[in-house]
């Protein structure tokens, strides 16, 4: 009875930070679900706040932190998009500026095309949640087959989710050393090797 009081009590412990419970709402049935909730966030339950809008939340953010971080550096290395050459600056919050002042119309066309997406994903995320039907940051894009293999799939959720978290972190640190140092994460790598 000792091992089975034991094995009770760890299963009521996160697996992310052993010393504390976790969180009723964080049974492990999601991708990247360690149960490391700190804050108790996963508990919120307001208005159109609950764990299903945090989660499509964050696989977001993750998607997009993805994007940035191979963005941030395909620039450095290749240089500007035809027709924005003018964000010449290695840093990426100065490239920003200077593309404002010179070409605006690409930032505002850039706004839109996130305001579309934001709807469609908002209409997405408010009938999955209320149907059931939908899991959060799940579109249906399947055209590799990943979703029909259920181990395989989950594998690739949990790695999308890993990565994803990894990669807000490397784009805050970029935009964070861009600005102290005014060069960009290529540049500063290059001096860790010198």
């Amino acid at each position: 009875t000792g091992s089975r009081a034991a094995t009770s009590l760890n299963a009521e412990m996160s697996k992310a930070l052993p010393f504390l419970k976790r969180p009723e709402l964080l049974d492990g049935s999601m991708a990247g679900d360690l149960g490391f909730d700190p804050l108790g966030l996963s508990e919120i339950n307001g208005v159109g706040v609950d764990l299903y809008w945090l989660r499509e939340a964050e696989i977001k953010h993750c998607r997009v932190a993805m994007m940035a971080v191979v963005g941030n550096v395909w620039v450095e290395a290749f240089g500007p998009a035809p027709g924005c050459e003018a964000a010449t600056a290695k840093n990426q919050m100065d490239s920003f500026w200077q593309l404002w002042k010179v070409h605006p119309q690409y930032i505002v066309a850039g706004l839109i095309f996130i305001m579309i997406a934001e709807m469609i994903s908002g209409i997405a995320t408010t009938s999955g949640r209320e149907s059931g039907m939908r899991a959060p940051g799940d579109f249906g894009f399947n055209p590799f087959g990943y979703a029909d293999d259920e181990p395989k799939y989950m594998e690739l959720k949990n790695k999308e989710i890993s990565n994803g978290r990894l990669a807000m972190w490397a784009a805050a640190g970029q935009i964070m050393q861009g600005m102290t140092t005014g060069e960009g994460a290529l540049q500063n790598l290059a001096h860790t090797f010198n």
